[in-house]
């Protein structure tokens, strides 16, 4: 009989909260790995302390083996590396491109796992980009990693619904649950050597770009699911952001105002509407109507609707930017 492909060694590469599931499902089906890259502990928080990220924090915990390199192309890490003879490296949100030589290094390739429906929403925020888009679907993909951007070959997916409320926090968990169980699934496929990769169809890729700080500034002139859509997206960071009389506030919970619609332009206050917690509705796209239920100025806390409208003496007819 034919040998079957070798698994072990095998390097783990992740970062942030995400890639903790997909890690420790690994550990708990006997793949240990022989080294988990993480990125370098970063200064957090106002005091700015130093702290490592999730990743490096649960290795550690558990006695793994933990590197933490500034960048992977460098000479002496890939040579460690070469040293542990890799047969497989899995990489879930590392934040780092990959060097050809450290694509080439493991004997079975590098696995991805990234979180959409390739080659829908390639890059850095496809979480954030399929909400903000308003799509109904999303999933996991496991890739073979290439050169290019989130193009390698896939290997195994999983659809997952997108519920109508739902928020990146909520949807990025599961997807990070339903991610860590598809890459156990393809190294015992890999394992089996009944992994089947499949090109990827480039003319229906689609892109999601790292986020800015600018990436939640509203439009007021799309419709108010749209911008509810964007809130579900880029809450908690960078947050969905107006201006108001030149300055800037943070919408901390918005939704759609159903079934009211309105000829003033966008952006317009209306009117503060009563109710529990209330709310000031702002005409958007289409004559469509954003409620906004707890706002925020910068160095401020988060203030209930009819407490910001008091507060600053709203009138209605004045324009959020």
């Amino acid at each position: 009989m034919p040998r079957m492909p070798d698994v072990s060694p095998l390097l783990f590469f992740g970062t942030p909260d995400f890639s903790v599931p997909t890690l420790a499902a690994l550990v708990e089906a006997g793949h240990v790995p022989a080294l988990v890259v993480t990125q370098p502990a970063r200064p957090v928080g106002r005091g700015r302390k130093e702290q490592d990220p999730p990743v490096a924090q649960w290795a550690r915990e558990r006695g793994l083996a933990v590197r933490q390199p500034e960048r992977v192309r460098e000479p002496g890490f890939l040579e460690e590396l070469r040293e542990i003879a890799p047969a497989v490296a899995v990489v879930v949100a590392f934040g780092q491109i990959f060097p050809r030589d450290l694509l080439a290094l493991p004997r079975q390739g590098c696995i991805n796992l990234h979180a959409s429906l390739l080659p829908r929403w390639r890059g850095a925020a496809p979480i954030q980009a399929v909400l903000a888009a308003g799509e109904t679907e999303t999933g996991v993909t496991t890739m073979q990693m290439e050169a290019g951007l989130d193009t390698g070959p896939i290997l195994l997916q999983e659809a997952l619904a997108i519920g109508p409320a739902e928020t990146v926090g909520e949807l990025s968990a599961r997807l990070a649950a339903a991610g860590a169980t598809l890459v156990v699934e393809t190294l015992a496929r890999l394992a089996a050597g009944t992994l089947v990769a499949t090109p990827q169809d480039g003319a229906l890729a689609t892109y999601a770009p790292r986020l800015t700080r600018e990436s939640g500034r509203v439009d007021w002139t799309r419709e108010a699911r749209a911008i509810y859509d964007g809130w579900r997206a880029w809450t908690p960071w960078p947050g969905l952001t107006a201006e108001l009389r030149g300055e800037p506030v943070k919408l901390v919970a918005v939704e759609p105002s159903a079934g009211e619609v309105t000829d003033r332009p966008p952006g317009t206050f209306l009117a503060l509407r009563a109710g529990d917690p209330g709310s000031l509705a702002v005409a958007c796209g289409g004559g469509s109507v954003l409620a906004l239920r707890t706002l925020q100025r910068p160095g401020r806390k988060p203030l209930r609707a009819a407490d910001f409208a008091n507060g600053e003496h709203l009138q209605p007819g004045e324009r959020f930017a």
